[in-house]
């Protein structure tokens, strides 16, 4: 059986110019990366953004498993399958980071015969945006330490400093450090802090922001620290918008490439979804909207994190409206949710399914609760059962879901023909009716609540003090109108990722809470997440390599 890497590396890719033109994007509206990649232009926006938008397309999942789920292939897999219909179809997705390539998920081009390619580029540097966003973000940091270095006009608090550094890497040893040692002329000394890029505000930023105009306003916004009367300075007070954006500028344009059955893919922005929101850029989805007829998007992780805050918070800035959601399963991790050792998955038990399917079930209700009409996909395993397939068919369609059997892994677009064509007769005959599970004037601690028992199923919300105090005093500095942005365990409803299935009457206990206020949320920490991972004990970085001839293996 070939690898993924062999599969993408065996494709016949069309220039690139060839598949801008398929959406009617001229190559003067391109910004060439090679003959495979390129961005799209502002030009390109100001010519068709006054288009109607076509119909959008949530995928999501349920709680990931080590069974795997494949949300990110389903999703290439139906834009490709779309095409196969004569839709004209274009997918975004986020770009990967690093961290999770060298480390134990991998990467997020899809796999199979439903990638993305150029496969290693995505997965690797691709066009640069992660490392445009680490230099601005850790431009700031660097203004920051020298504003106190050079007198401390701006009478800055060095025990309130919130601003941290960033790398796109898992690197637990940069979680907690102390700078500035030595002589005086090596700056202040104090403990300072690293999150993984993914996890930054700046990325938060990129991917909420409109244009350049907005781009700047709201990194003008951002919080680095207080000063010692308690009040806020921020990135404009240090200015650093100007010298941030100008890194920023080519990062901020979306990028173009394609699935291995040539449908256009969107790729931008890549914040995780357990501790940051999530969803590609907004930017990208938009111009999506006005090349397609169908936009087919995917949000990280299980629909209680990504999902959630696609429709909670990106759609709430950008004024999206889905008009269907996906949600992706596989048999094998229902019934790892339903108790089954992951070495044992391969046998048909539906007993464990039936115990298991109740973690679907949840993200089912949850998604109608957004009043959005929900399709319900198996992404189908060879060693899946008839009667494990039925089973599933029949309590989804018992709960008013369409139901569709994905083999797009096995077969690509023609693999999920039956998923494309339930979500045209879900966009055809089912009307979206969304709306956010909270209002705007809900209180920071109600918004809070609405989310754990509404979306996790918790019985209450517990608070540390210190993350108490900081979430009064945010709605007292007049950002109670925010959403939040829930850190989380992505492999459980709960925070306490050992609860499987549907787990019910527990707490989730917030312990830290800050605002992001040029992202526009107030991002709310939960049981022992952690904005910078650690690498697995064998990461993947120890199989990954290239030849004289310049061919990369191992990746995945």
């Amino acid at each position: 059986m070939k690898t993924d890497i062999e599969i993408a590396q065996e494709a016949r890719m069309l220039p690139i110019k060839d598949v801008a033109a398929s959406y009617g994007i001229g190559e003067d509206e391109l910004e060439l990366y090679g003959k495979y990649k390129a961005k799209l232009t502002d030009e390109l926006w100001e010519r068709v953004k006054d288009r109607p938008d076509g119909r959008l397309v949530l995928v999501t999942a349920i709680n990931p498993t080590p069974a795997g789920e494949g949300k990110t292939t389903t999703t290439v897999g139906l834009g490709q399958a779309l095409g196969k219909l004569e839709k004209k179809a274009i997918i975004a997705l986020r770009e990967p980071s690093l961290g999770p390539c060298f480390g134990i998920k991998g990467g997020a081009a899809g796999g199979g015969f439903a990638q993305v390619v150029p496969m290693e580029d995505l997965n690797l540097h691709f066009t640069g945006d992660f490392h445009a966003i680490t230099s601005a973000n850790n431009l700031l940091a660097a203004l920051l330490d020298n504003h106190i270095h050079q007198g401390n006009a701006l009478g800055i608090d060095t025990r309130q400093i919130l601003w941290k550094r960033c790398l796109d890497m898992n690197d637990r040893a940069l979680r907690n450090i102390v700078v500035g040692l030595g002589s005086k002329a090596e700056g202040f000394v104090r403990e300072d802090h690293f999150v993984i890029t993914v996890a930054s505000e700046i990325m938060a930023i990129l991917c909420l922001a409109n244009d350049m105009a907005d781009l700047k306003a709201r990194l003008g916004r951002i919080i680095v620290a207080y000063n010692y009367a308690g009040d806020p300075v921020t990135a404009s007070q240090l200015n650093a918008v100007g010298a941030m954006a100008a890194l920023l500028k080519d990062a901020l344009k979306p990028n173009l490439i394609q699935t291995l059955e040539h449908t256009g893919a969107i790729v931008h922005g890549g914040p995780f979804a357990n501790i940051a929101h999530g969803c590609n850029s907004v930017r990208a989805t938009k111009t999506a909207l006005k090349l397609a007829d169908v936009v087919v998007t995917e949000a990280g992780f299980g629909a209680d994190l990504g999902a959630e805050k696609f429709l909670d918070i990106k759609c709430r800035k950008a004024g999206l409206k889905p008009d269907a959601i996906v949600l992706v399963a596989t048999v094998r991790a229902l019934k790892y949710n339903g108790g089954v050792p992951k070495d044992q998955l391969k046998d048909e038990n539906l007993a464990a399914l039936e115990k298991g399917i109740v973690n679907l079930e949840k993200h089912i209700e949850n998604m109608m609760k957004y009043g959005v009409p929900v399709i319900v996909t198996l992404n189908s395993f060879i060693t899946d059962t008839e009667a494990e397939h039925q089973f599933v068919k029949n309590f989804c369609e018992e709960r008013g879901c369409e139901f569709a059997l994905s083999q797009v892994w096995e077969k690509g677009g023609e693999g999920g023909i039956e998923l494309a064509e339930k979500v045209l007769y879900t966009l055809e005959n089912k009307e979206s009716n969304f709306a956010p599970i909270y209002p705007d004037e809900m209180g920071l601690e109600d918004k809070i609540a609405a989310v754990a028992r509404e979306i996790y199923g918790a019985g209450g919300v517990t608070y540390a003090p210190a993350a108490l105090k900081a979430i009064r005093k945010f709605e007292d500095m007049g950002f109670g109108s925010l959403p939040v942005c829930m850190a989380k365990t992505q492999y459980s409803l709960s925070d306490d990722q050992t609860k499987l299935g549907r787990p019910e009457g527990f707490d989730i206990n917030v312990r830290d809470a800050y605002v992001s206020a040029g992202a526009g949320f107030v991002v709310i920490v939960t049981g022992a997440i952690m904005t910078m991972p650690g690498l697995p004990k064998k990461p993947a970085a120890d199989n990954i390599d290239i030849n004289e001839d310049g061919v990369i293996t191992g990746l995945f």
